[in-house]
């Protein structure tokens, strides 16, 4: 491998780092953790939650699982391996993290509401037209 290959081999892991940090951040932000909260629960110091979090430092396999636990996102998310035409409208995918959460009958509950809400449209649609 030539010098510029190696070059552009590290200017394009510097870039994932800081995308992969600024997804990790974004999630975090929107559940409300704290940096010491999330370095708690991955058992990382905070200084390291926030190398990562810039990019700065690494975060090996064990630890990004951790993470994606507690953010209950898969972790192809924050590494961008989702395939797009899969990916939900975030939210979407919202929703079904907190139906996730629960009973079964208060799925079924949300289920009918979601069809009630479906054929209220649906009907607004076709008086429009």
């Amino acid at each position: 491998m030539s010098d510029k290959d190696r070059e552009g081999t590290q200017d394009s892991d510097r870039a994932d780092r800081r995308t992969l940090g600024t997804r990790l951040r974004e999630a975090r932000e929107y559940l409300g953790l704290s940096q010491d909260e999330v370095a708690k629960y991955v058992g990382v110091p905070r200084t390291a939650l926030s190398h990562i979090e810039s990019g700065q430092r690494r975060i090996d396999a064990l630890e990004l699982k951790k993470v994606a636990v507690l953010y209950k996102r898969p972790v192809a998310y924050f590494t961008g391996d989702e395939d797009g035409d899969q990916t939900l409208p975030e939210d979407v995918a919202h929703l079904a993290r907190a139906a996730a959460g629960l009973s079964e009958g208060d799925r079924q509950e949300l289920s009918r509401f979601a069809d009630y809400l479906r054929a209220r449209a649906q009907s607004e649609r076709s008086s429009d037209g």
